[in-house]
Order: C-alpha cells, then structure tokens, then sequence
C-alpha cells in the first residue's frame, strides 16, 4: 500500500510553490496531502489537525511547516501511540535565537523582518523570496520562479505565523521523539545553517537523521527531483 504523506508548506509561501515537489511524490507512488501553516497555539486548531494526522504515515513540512509537522508527530503519539515518521525540510526547531539554541535568527533581526512585514507586506515576501532562494547556483532564477508561483495571502494568519515563529520550541519533541525522524538541511542555505546539524546530533534522540542535501533554503521548490528522490531513499530504510 502506498505511504500517506501530510506535506505542510512554510511561512508566507501558501501551497501553491509545493504543488510541484507534492506532484513528484506522487508520481513515486505516494499519496500526498498538502495543507497551509496553522496556529498550534489554537487548542481546537490543533486538535483538527492531531485528528487529521493519525491517517497518515509520514508527517512532513518544510521550514516553520517542519515545526508543525514535529508537533502534529507529538500529538499523534501522545493520543494514540502511533509513532509516526517525521520529516522535516530546511527546518530549524527553534527559528528565532534563544540562549537554549543559538544556530538561529537574532531577535533583533526576526523583529525588524515582522516589522517590515506589518509596514509593507508585499515588499516583505518579495524580499523573504530573495533570502530563502540565496545559496542556489541559480538564485535569481530560484528567486523570480519562487515569485511567480506565490498568490496573495491572508495578512491575519501570516501575521499570525510570525508569532508562531517567534514562540515555537521543538527542541524537546525532537529530542524525546519515539519515532524516526528524518532532517534534511541544504548545505547552501543562507537562511538556516546546516551547521544546525551539530546541535541536532547532541540531542541524542532515538531514531534522529540528519541528511544534507544541494540548495538553498528552498530546495523542495527549486530541486524538486533530488528531494523527491531522497524522501524515496528514506522511506526505503523504514
């Protein structure tokens, strides 16, 4: 039976950019579902979607969606036992720096790029586009086809994102975690630092993998086919 595959997009993108990463999975003979940011925050939010998760078998998101995705795997296991696996793209499990887990955007810098957001939102994704595809040997290519794929968003809920970014704490659900959980970094992205490797490793989790991959923080975007193929590759050690 093919694997069922929930694949949560990032902050500020919609869907719409991982329609063609969501296709190729499923031309491998995966059955994906691929859904927008929520607010985990939200307690009946969250319980729709610990519900919805427990019929798939790999939970899987790609930057803030990683943080969700670790969170719906959390549930799921607190609820029913089930250890889902987890995969996680171009996802920092804490996004804004903290004494805790330094490898992250600075405080300063996370509340300059909100305030940009709430002044000038159209200029603030432009921009966000241009950060998230640096680090490719294509950037400004990445950079254009990132934009034309973008529509408009709901300020509320990506106002509401940010708060989320700014708040969110996987590091214990990664680390605590009785499934396999599978991390995949870009070695060129300008965004994240794969050096975040390290501090995954010290987490010392049962099943943790960390998997390097070509790209920037967009990768599942702009490199559509190798990521496919290494989500094939990880699901062939399950």
């Amino acid at each position: 039976m093919a694997k069922r595959i929930l694949l949560i997009t990032g902050w500020g993108v919609g869907t719409e950019v991982l329609e063609d990463f969501a296709l190729a999975l499923r031309d491998k003979q995966f059955n994906v579902d691929l859904i927008n940011i929520f607010d985990p925050a939200h307690a009946v939010t969250l319980d729709s979607y610990s519900d919805l998760a427990q019929h798939y078998d790999i939970l899987m998101g790609w930057s803030l969606g990683g943080q969700l995705a670790s969170i719906l795997a959390e549930q799921v296991w607190q609820r029913t036992r089930q250890a889902k696996t987890l995969i996680t793209l171009a996802s920092n499990p804490c996004f804004v720096q903290s004494e805790h887990w330094p490898k992250a955007m600075s405080q300063q810098a996370f509340s300059q790029f909100k305030q940009s957001y709430l002044d000038h939102p159209e200029a603030c994704i432009k921009r966000f586009c241009y950060l998230i595809s640096q680090g490719s040997l294509q950037h400004k290519k990445d950079w254009l086809t990132l934009q034309s794929l973008l529509k408009a968003q709901d300020f509320l809920e990506m106002k509401q994102g940010l708060n989320t970014l700014l708040q969110l704490n996987t590091v214990p659900i990664l680390q605590n975690y009785e499934g396999q959980q599978f991390h995949l970094l870009a070695e060129q992205d300008q965004l994240l630092s794969h050096q975040i490797a390290t501090d995954l490793h010290k987490l010392a989790a049962k099943f943790l993998n960390i998997i390097k991959i070509d790209g920037s923080h967009a990768f599942p975007v702009t490199n559509v086919k190798q990521t496919s193929e290494k989500i094939v590759q990880i699901c062939q050690q399950l």
